[in-house]
């Protein structure tokens, strides 16, 4: 099995070139299928634009992103519809140790490492290996310690679109040595596209985790500590007893820090565990809009789910010129709390935490498989 994903990597690297056709005239892929269309570049293997179609039957692009392609590369911090890897999240102390022998990782996010830092996979440009009318295939190859980790990546992602669907398989493996690897979806969504006359913000956005009663719990820089809470039934962080809206405990004492003391974040960073077997077809979650009639379903064998409320959003970055529109509140640039993250990954930091039991270290020659579908319809 190991020789054989082998060949499939390198076949598909050696005859992308010749079979690909070119970007469309904005620079972008466009696919499709019914009820479903979505966009994507190279850098980052990102999914720019996502379009759906809202209870009145006006298609909404429900993803942040920019309008440009050269624009991404200009903003890689926020990571918009990337693929961030070869390791996902926060790396503790910016630094793990593997079979004895301890690495040091770029320092990005305080004395951590986010999302593999600088010269992670959401700064880089994958190649584009084979695309249909709905289907995109990104490859990439990450030398050995590009990013501080040892063994060399290499690593396909496809994208597919079936009817109101939205599906991504991620295939990776390190044929040298052992290394961190754990990947996720990077993108931030907005289910009223920012046409809401109401509101831009996503607080009236409802979110529903029914198998998350426990999450990693952070110190004050939002990397875990080590300890598993048990999440109680009207606290906070609670959306497994019943859908709530995210905005729900605005004015609840501890929604100032909750996603961070140090910095004094408001909303939600927090890693919440999925206590589910991946043999049940159902959501681990939902997340849905009144206004706009649309709902989101994520299905995953992941083990947990990262909700980010988007509380760093500067408030200086436009929103695309397919959002928004006449008596849509805001002044069309994304605030804080204006979109939220779904991080569909493994456990934050697990490489640091080996009483965790998580399997985050892969190679020389093991298959690394992520999965995850995205279905949508209406409330």
């Amino acid at each position: 099995m190991k020789s054989i994903s082998l060949l499939i990597l390198g076949l598909s690297a050696s005859l992308s070139a010749a079979a690909v056709p070119p970007p469309g005239a904005d620079g972008k892929y466009t696919i499709s299928a019914p009820g479903i269309r979505a966009q994507f570049i190279p850098f980052a293997a990102a999914i720019t634009n996502l379009f759906v179609l809202d209870k009145n039957g006006i298609e909404r692009d429900i993803i942040l992103g920019h309008d440009s392609p050269s624009d991404y590369s200009a903003d890689p911090g926020t990571h918009m519809g990337a693929i961030p890897g070869r390791y996902a999240n926060r790396i503790g102390n910016a630094q793990f140790t593997l079979d004895g022998v301890t690495y040091h990782t770029p320092q990005n996010d305080g004395s951590n490492t986010l999302h593999s830092g600088p010269n992670g996979w959401g700064n880089r440009t994958f190649e584009v290996v084979a695309v249909s009318d709905n289907s995109i295939t990104f490859g990439i190859h990450d030398p050995a310690f590009s990013t501080g980790m040892p063994g060399s990546i290499d690593a396909n992602v496809t994208y597919t679109l079936t009817e109101k669907t939205w599906k991504i398989k991620i295939h990776a493996l390190s044929p040298e040595a052992r290394t961190p690897l754990m990947l996720t979806q990077h993108t931030y969504w907005n289910l009223d596209a920012f046409a809401n006359p109401e509101t831009d913000l996503i607080w009236n956005h409802t979110y529903y985790t029914p198998y998350s009663k426990r999450l990693l719990a952070p110190d004050p820089n939002m990397v875990p500590t080590g300890e598993i809470t048990t999440i109680p039934q009207g606290d906070i962080n609670d959306f497994w007893s019943a859908p709530k809206q995210l905005g729900t405990n605005l004015l609840t004492p501890g929604w100032v820090g909750n996603c961070g003391t140090g910095s004094g974040c408001e909303g939600y960073n927090n890693c919440w565990l999925v206590d589910k077997s991946p043999r049940i077809a159902k959501p681990v979650a939902t997340l849905s809009s009144d206004w706009s009639g649309i709902k989101m379903e994520i299905y995953t064998g992941q083990a947990a789910v990262q909700l980010y409320s988007c509380y760093w959003m500067p408030g200086t970055t436009p929103i695309k010129s397919t959002q928004g529109g006449e008596g849509a509140a805001g002044n069309g640039l994304i605030k804080s709390g204006g979109c939220v993250a779904l991080e569909a990954q493994d456990w934050n930091d697990g490489i640091n935490h080996p009483e965790w039991g998580r399997n985050q270290f892969y190679g020389p020659g093991d298959d690394y498989n992520w999965e995850a579908t995205y279905k949508f319809g209406l409330l």
